[in-house]
């Protein structure tokens, strides 16, 4: 099983990634390795509501996971309500929660939904309902029932809804193979889950971090029974996605999270941790330059870190540890650095709310919830330029991307900036949608598959 498994994967990274890196795949939240890159000159960079639309449908509910893309299946998940004109809205930008930490209920029942959608035609090849109920747990008003984006190795869909703790594999003609419960908890602070499962060979990874008992369990993907869990000390404040790091060294599972950052091999067994994150922890690990990158970054927190950590570390790693005045050791400052080498550089200061940073090329851009990038060497963290207004009151979710010499930043407003990428801050020019986006995009095959809070876009050059 292993070995043909094994295979299976080896040729997922081949068809990933043709020859001249031009992704033809995108099998998972932030593509191969996590890295939001997709280089393609085919790709466009200019677009609206009408241009260079391949096609647009409507997806019903409220979901803000992101689509995966395998040859001509698009996959996308969605939460829909029997009651969707009394469900509480999202809305853009941060604000003052209120008493409740901006925890809504849930106003009536729901179904969970799978779609695959013709690539070419926009189409839906088939729909299928997962589950119905009322959510028992309440969500954020800017959160969904339906956050997680799913993963696919090209044979099955698997899927994964923590709001109601299932997890499902599906093949390509939407029939369900099986399913899992792993238990319905909720976060602190009430905001529900956003978690997506990670896949390597044949085995599933779902984090769930919640106030009951935090938990990474890994699934048989043939069958769907737990192989091995290991329960967590963290306080249900995380919402990054664990990353499976195949380095130079090892393959390990490394998660993000509030209290600590963990990796684990893939039997389960801790490698190393690092204290000191921020509050909340949304932003999710990925790879790039031999390193593995990390952050979190609550706004107000007195610790918003940025870690690149090389391949090998053991035991505890971390950098900032606090003392008994309540500050942190290293502040204040810019860069700083461990004991343990394997911490290449880090800073206190420069992690985000909920976007993932981007390394593309040899620089590292942070997109700052607030609306400024900044950019800083990917290999020493050496600072290239600081803190660049994109456009005063528009807010940041969406994870940058990467390709043709440009970085795309999408706004909760749908407005995607166009920036030049390299040395020198300069705004191209801005791509609106006109309507409230927080899903991170895919890219592949020549196209940008963007959803925004009803729709979803293929958007490709016309020839």
């Amino acid at each position: 099983m292993r070995h043909a498994t094994t295979v299976t994967v080896l040729l997922t990274l081949l068809l990933s990634i043709a020859t001249d890196g031009v992704a033809q795949q995108w099998p998972k939240f932030r593509g191969v390795n996590a890295g939001n890159i997709a280089d393609d000159p085919a790709l466009p960079d200019t677009w609206s509501e009408t241009e260079n639309v391949a096609w647009k449908i409507d997806i019903p509910g409220l979901s803000w996971s992101s689509p995966v893309v395998w040859d001509d299946h698009i996959f996308v998940t969605t939460a829909i309500s029997a009651a969707s004109d009394e469900e509480v809205q999202p809305i853009p930008g941060l604000y003052d929660p209120g008493e409740h930490n901006g925890a809504v209920p849930a106003a009536g029942e729901h179904r969970w939904v799978v779609y695959d959608i013709d690539f070419e035609t926009g189409a839906v090849r088939w729909a299928r309902e997962l589950h119905r109920e009322v959510p028992t747990i309440t969500r954020h008003l800017k959160n969904s029932y339906a956050s997680e984006t799913p993963v696919t190795d090209g044979d099955r869909l698997y899927v994964y809804f923590g709001a109601i703790g299932m997890v499902a594999a599906l093949d390509f003609d939407g029939e369900v193979l099986w399913t899992k419960d792993t238990g319905t908890f909720n976060t602190m602070q009430a905001m529900a889950t956003a978690s997506s499962p990670a896949l390597h060979e044949d085995r599933l990874y779902v984090l769930n971090d919640n106030t009951t008992q935090s938990f990474l369990t890994a699934l048989d993907t043939a069958t769907g029974e737990e192989v091995w869990r290991v329960d967590r000390q963290e306080g249900g404040q995380t919402w990054a996605t664990p990353l499976v790091w195949e380095n130079r060294l090892r393959t390990e599972i490394v998660t993000a999270a509030s209290s600590r950052v963990r990796s684990y091999d893939l039997d389960g067994g801790l490698l190393w941790e690092l204290g000191g994150m921020s509050l909340l922890t949304t932003p999710s690990p990925f790879t790039s330059h031999g390193l593995v990158y990390i952050s979190s970054g609550y706004p107000g927190g007195a610790l918003r870190p940025v870690y690149a950590i090389q391949p090998g570390a053991a035991g505890d790693i971390s950098v900032y540890r606090e003392v008994a005045s309540g500050l942190q050791e290293g502040f204040p400052g810019t860069r700083a650095y461990s004991q343990d080498d394997h911490v290449v550089w880090s800073y206190p200061l420069l992690g985000t709310y909920n976007t993932t940073a981007l390394v593309y090329g040899d620089i590292y851009y942070t997109l700052l919830d607030r609306g400024f990038l900044t950019a800083h060497d990917a290999a020493t963290g050496e600072e290239i330029y600081g803190r660049q207004r994109l456009e005063i009151g528009n807010g940041f979710t969406a994870s940058p991307w990467g390709y043709n010499g440009k970085i795309f930043l999408l706004s909760e407003d749908g407005d995607t900036f166009v920036v030049k990428a390299g040395p020198e801050f300069e705004i191209l020019h801005k791509n609106s949608l006109s309507e409230m986006s927080l899903a991170t995009p895919a890219v592949a095959r020549g196209s940008l598959i963007l959803r925004t809070q009803s729709k979803l876009y293929r958007i490709a050059t016309r020839p």
